[in-house]
């Protein structure tokens, strides 16, 4: 059996008063708040290694336009605003996370953004959707926290529609060793739960989801990284 500490990796991203930190922040450049675009945004909204760049990738892997899209850990909303302006998709967010979630919404009604304005608190375990609802699955730096791997792409798998697509952007173990904490998805083993791509692929091919196709982001992710650290210095 496998207990899940839930407030455990709440606690390890959560982070109170984010929409009026990122008020604060554009008043001080100067920015209208009645003119404020996704744009604007990008820079904080995407939560993952690479931000935006790395979102429009995976985007273009297949055919978005027009699509009902739920991101999975869906954080600030940055993905779901720019799939619903870029292709038209209806985008719907899920996030264990209230501060996000309040976020993402505050957000995407600040750019005027309607088609994105469809986030829920909820848990990636027990999606909270009807079998079937969804063209598109999407996710990205969320499962190096979740320990149940097999009930995690098992509920994605339940909520895609026959022909569906999974798109994801994540995090794995190449080589066993010893992880030294804290890194950016986890302060402690505790809520880190590393797991190889061919453990992953398993796992899909067990649920008849097969790979399209991949690639290894390892080298321009340690590149992000770098930049960002030697940014801070």
């Amino acid at each position: 059996m496998i207990v899940i500490d839930k407030q455990a990796i709440e606690n390890q991203y959560a982070k109170t008063g984010l929409y009026d930190s990122i008020i604060d922040s554009l008043k001080a450049k100067g920015i209208n708040l009645n003119e404020v675009t996704r744009s604007h945004l990008s820079g904080v909204d995407e939560f993952h290694i690479r931000g935006e760049e790395v979102s429009y990738e995976i985007a273009n892997q297949v055919n978005l336009r027009n699509k009902k899209v739920l991101d999975i850990g869906c954080g600030l909303g940055g993905p779901c605003r720019m799939l619903a302006e870029r292709y038209n998709c209806e985008t719907h967010g899920i996030d264990m996370s209230p501060d996000y979630i309040d976020a993402a919404e505050k957000l995407s009604a600040l750019v005027n953004e309607k088609k994105a304005s469809n986030f829920i608190v909820g848990d990636a375990l027990n999606l909270p959707f009807e079998d079937e609802s969804f063209d598109v699955v999407w996710t990205q730096h969320v499962q190096m926290n979740i320990e149940d791997k097999r009930r995690f792409y098992s509920e994605i798998n339940r909520v895609l529609v026959k022909g569906g697509s999974f798109l994801y952007y994540d995090i794995f173990k190449h080589y066993p060793i010893e992880i030294n904490f804290p890194v950016p998805w986890a302060d402690d083993r505790s809520v880190s739960f590393l797991q190889t791509v061919e453990d992953m692929e398993t796992i899909l091919s067990d649920l008849n989801l097969y790979k399209h196709v991949t690639t290894d982001q390892t080298d321009k992710g340690l590149e992000f990284l770098e930049n960002v650290m030697d940014s801070k210095k």
